[in-house]
């Protein structure tokens, strides 16, 4: 019931928006009657184990009376006092009985919890450092893939014998249609998941043989869920680098134009955000996302769809501050709005698993493949909108 709660709270623009209302307090309350049986069949099990256990206690006590008064009249070497101790000892007895059967429903309740927690626990970590993985050195930003095959399903590769080089410093951008595995690339390349075959190398380390942390901690990662913490907008964007100075904050801020908004609000960087950052527009938090990314000034810069949400005149104002921090450090952009990577040193077509075509935008134009008829497309439709 709690789950589908927290779900219609998150969703609920979704509801309104689709006058779903009225179909979801159905289902709530299908849900809560569930509930209600279950809750009354505990207590009901509850009250009649709580008198239960106590009526056998005072019949056991009564009955030892009677049978201690009769052993009295026939045997004088049982006095009151052992049929005192005797009773007394088992009132001791039962004691215990008796509080477990009036916590019965605590415990019921809390088996439950401790069900999900141990779920939770006994839930197997597919990703982990393996035994004896060292720590990735300070990298210049080469990336080399190697034959490297990946599904999420058995039998169904979303990446099929991918690879390819890029240099340090050198801006890689990934475009192709709507699962073709473009954000599949950078999720292994930041090891979210590990392949099925074949090898990723940073500056010749092959990603598997060293701590996780040692690799993401040299990355800056921005993907396309703009998540915001709740607290203020510095907090959000220090988040990459918590000993990072005020003025550092600023900067990576200015860099992608967020400090303009930022200043116009009630506290400025001192801004309280509500959870997820609903308070702020989708390109905002775009923008602080961009920041936060930027602020941790990583050998290797991962943007994923990083402007999918920002408006044009913003877009061009941020294509201007990224090009001094694009310098001297390997990128990987996602983007459907080719205009955005035309500057790329390398442009990957994705498509089926496969890089299809692979260079800068001149190249790929002149060749007239499927990087040529999907900007074409692009760009005409732009043109009659």
């Amino acid at each position: 019931m709690n789950a589908y709660i927290h779900e219609s709270i998150a969703g609920m623009k979704i509801t309104q928006g689709f006058v779903r209302e009225d179909e979801n307090l159905g289902i709530f309350e299908d849900v809560a009657g569930s509930v209600k049986k279950t809750w009354l069949d505990a207590c009901r099990i509850m009250f009649l184990l709580g008198p239960a256990a106590e009526n056998i206690s005072i019949w056991t006590t009564a009955f030892l009376y009677v049978c201690g008064v009769s052993w009295m009249i026939g045997d004088s070497s049982i006095t009151v006092g052992v049929l005192v101790a005797f009773v007394g000892y088992v009132g001791r007895f039962w004691g215990p009985i008796n509080n477990i059967a009036n916590v019965y429903n605590s415990i019921v309740v809390n088996m439950t919890y401790l069900e999900r927690i141990f779920e939770a626990i006994d839930e197997p970590v597919i990703v982990k450092d393996l035994p004896g993985a060292g720590i990735l050195p300070d990298i210049n930003g080469s990336v080399d893939f190697r034959n490297v095959t990946f599904s999420y399903d058995p039998g169904r590769p979303v990446l099929n014998n991918v690879s390819f080089k890029c240099k340090p410093g050198d801006t890689i951008a990934l475009v192709g249609p709507t699962g073709a595995g473009k954000t599949t690339v950078v999720n292994l390349l930041s090891r979210f998941y590990d392949l099925d075959s074949g090898e990723i190398l940073l500056d010749g380390t092959d990603i598997k043989t060293v701590t996780l942390k040692s690799l993401r901690s040299q990355m800056g990662i921005m993907m396309q869920d703009s998540f915001i913490f709740s607290g203020t907008i510095m907090d959000n964007i220090r988040y990459s680098k918590p000993d990072a100075s005020d003025a550092a904050v600023i900067s990576a801020a200015k860099a992608v134009r967020a400090h303009d908004f930022i200043t116009e609000m009630e506290n400025g960087y001192n801004t309280e955000v509500n959870e997820r950052g609903s308070r702020l527009s989708v390109g905002q938090r775009q923008l602080i996302s961009f920041a936060r990314a930027l602020l941790a000034n990583p050998k290797i810069l991962i943007l994923d769809e990083a402007t999918s949400s920002i408006d044009t005149k913003t877009e061009l104002l941020l294509q201007q501050g990224l090009e001094q921090l694009l310098k001297g450090r390997t990128s990987f952009i996602i983007a459907h709005r080719l205009s955005t990577i035309k500057n790329a040193d390398t442009i990957m077509y994705i498509d089926h698993g496969k890089i299809c075509e692979a260079g800068n935008h001149d190249v790929l134009m002149n060749k007239k493949g499927a990087y040529y008829d999907l900007y074409t497309a692009q760009y005409t439709f732009l043109n009659e909108a």
